[in-house]
């Protein structure tokens, strides 16, 4: 007995009928383009492990924001570099911080550009965690337990500062327990119940964040971040993440790193409502980056390829260090 061959290939044939079927559109509203913005003037300095992207101060980065707004990306998402860290962390949370600052200054130069506002203390804590640290060493040095609860307060008072300075949207990286609910109340509390939060829910404890601890100057000095970011090898725990944080009040639902984590954005489409958001890391980044220099790849091709596929597993909107590369392309 002979079956009729099935002919797919009828429509791959021409770049018209493949544009036609094609099920995946990459644009420039898909992206979010990363900032990091540090103390100092005339700053810009390019980081060694990230080609292409800089360290921007204020009187200096208003080059930067041009390029993106003429390229019709929508958002960038906002890291502070602080000229002093402490303890507490205290310049996160700080009227005059980093942050505070750049976000005031990009919505009076770009009121339409979204700025979404990392929140977390790494950046601005002398020991490089996530929150407050309890026990120290004979020489009075951090070196112990991250504390959960009074990390929260300290959280809070960094969004709510955020928020006042003008921030569209809150982006909690910290991955404490039950910071969203911590969060969302105080920004309500504060009146800044219009502004939604895009929640880290998922971010993983990965490799592939080396690159940026460099750019964030945010290295732990002491231990990891195992205890409170999630084990690389569990898939469920990721859906228990993001339905706590869903009750909790998160408007955004984020997976980091995106490249080895698509099956997570896939789960996280098919089982939550909300926007699901992709942040392709500086890791990814700097690989993709390394080869392309090397003349092993073609990069507007790998990349493209590769937004594109996380986009096809579910990811609305994707934070990418690609972001203005990607733009260029798209627009040609």
């Amino acid at each position: 007995m002979s079956f009729p061959i099935v002919r797919h290939r009828r429509l791959r044939q021409t770049a018209a009928i493949r544009r036609m079927v094609r099920e995946t559109t990459l644009t420039v509203d898909d992206f979010v383009a990363p900032l990091f913005v540090t103390d100092g003037s005339g700053v810009r300095e390019e980081i060694p492990s990230m080609p292409g992207v800089y360290h921007w101060s204020l009187d200096r980065m208003d080059q930067e924001l041009k390029e993106i707004v003429e390229l019709g990306i929508s958002a960038v998402l906002l890291f502070g570099v602080p000229e002093s860290k402490d303890a507490q962390g205290s310049s996160a949370f700080a009227e005059n911080g980093i942050v505070q600052q750049a976000t005031r200054r990009i919505k009076s130069l770009y009121p339409d550009l979204l700025v979404i506002a990392d929140t977390c203390l790494c950046q601005f804590t002398d020991h490089g965690h996530c929150g407050l640290v309890h026990v120290h060493d004979v020489n009075g040095r951090p070196h112990g337990e991250v504390l959960n609860d009074a990390s929260l307060e300290l959280l809070v008072r960094t969004a709510v500062s955020q928020a006042k300075a003008g921030a569209d949207i809150i982006a909690p990286s910290n991955m404490m327990d039950g910071f969203v609910q911590a969060i969302r109340a105080g920004l309500d509390e504060a009146g800044y119940d219009h502004v939604p939060i895009m929640s880290y829910s998922v971010k993983y404890a990965s490799a592939f964040y080396g690159p940026f601890r460099e750019a964030a100057h945010s290295a732990p000095q002491f231990g990891d971040r195992k205890s409170y970011q999630m084990d690389p090898a569990n898939a469920r725990e990721a859906l228990r993440e993001s339905e706590s944080d869903v009750r909790e009040g998160a408007d955004f639902l984020m997976v980091k790193p995106a490249m080895a984590y698509m099956d997570i954005i896939r789960m996280l489409k098919d089982q939550f409502d909300l926007p699901v958001v992709a942040y392709n890391v500086s890791g990814e980044y700097s690989m993709v980056k390394a080869a392309a220099l090397q003349g092993w790849i073609d990069e507007e091709a790998v990349v493209l390829e590769m937004l594109t596929g996380l986009k096809r597993a579910g990811a609305d909107v994707i934070i990418t260090y690609f972001a203005k590369d990607a733009a260029k392309w798209l627009n040609q």
